[in-house]
Parts: C-alpha cells; sequence; structure tokens
C-alpha cells in the first residue's frame, strides 16, 4: 500500500489524491489520511507538534515522516518530537510546508512508506 500524493496547497487547504475532502491541516499515511486536529492533542504553534500528534502516523509503519510548520513555519517542532521519532528509527524531516509537500511526494514517487503532518497555514 503506497502513500497517497498531496494534490494541492494553498492557504487553508490542502488536496489529498485518493480524498475527495479538502484539509485545512492534515496527517497522511500509506492508504491514508484524515485531517490533523490540534484539539485532539492540545496542539497550538507553541509548544507544537507533540508526539502524540505524530503517533498515529508512526503505528502504520512509515519509514519518514515530514512535518510541514506552515507557510511562514510558526509551527514548531521540539527536540522531544524528533528524539520519540528516531528512537522508533524513523527519519523525520521539518520543513516549510510547501517545501514539505515537495519533499513528501518524491519520497511516494520513489516507492517509499512515508507519513506526514501538515499545517497549511501560518
Amino acid at each position: 500500500m503506497s502513500s497517497p500524493e498531496i494534490a494541492s496547497l494553498s492557504w487553508g487547504q490542502m488536496k489529498v489524491q485518493g480524498s475527495t475532502k479538502i484539509y485545512k491541516d492534515c496527517k497522511v499515511w500509506p492508504g491514508g489520511s484524515r485531517a490533523w486536529d490540534w484539539r485532539e492533542t492540545g496542539t497550538e504553534h507553541s509548544p507544537a507538534v507533540q508526539p502524540a500528534d505524530v503517533e498515529e502516523v508512526v503505528e502504520k509503519g512509515v519509514q519518514i515522516l515530514v512535518i510541514g510548520r506552515g507557510m511562514s513555519e510558526a509551527l514548531k517542532v521540539p527536540p522531544s518530537t524528533v528524539e520519540y521519532l528516531q528512537k522508533k528509527g524513523i527519519d523525520v524531516r521539518v520543513l516549510q510546508t510547501e517545501q514539505a509537500l515537495k519533499e513528501y511526494n518524491a519520497l511516494v514517487t520513489q516507492g517509499i512508506r512515508v507519513g506526514g503532518v501538515f499545517h497549511s497555514t501560518c
């Protein structure tokens, strides 16, 4: 099962291949995607992306996780989240969202089991 490509991105909107939904923030993994609802884990721009935010994607068996920090990189990623992923043997890439989507889609086309969490605004 491959990861779905991100079909489009604009401020506040992302479309994922194979889904009819338009996401503001999303999680993607081999075989699926869903909205990333920050309220589920109490995420805010700071302290930001927590291990609980990425755990669902990690459980899908990804080799690489790409984190999109937003168009202006307002979303923080603390060292504890990066360390959590590295301890699980997952390569993590933290980038501005437009760059993160390019990286993610390139990994998808290479057939890598890649997942992502992406913030589409600030």
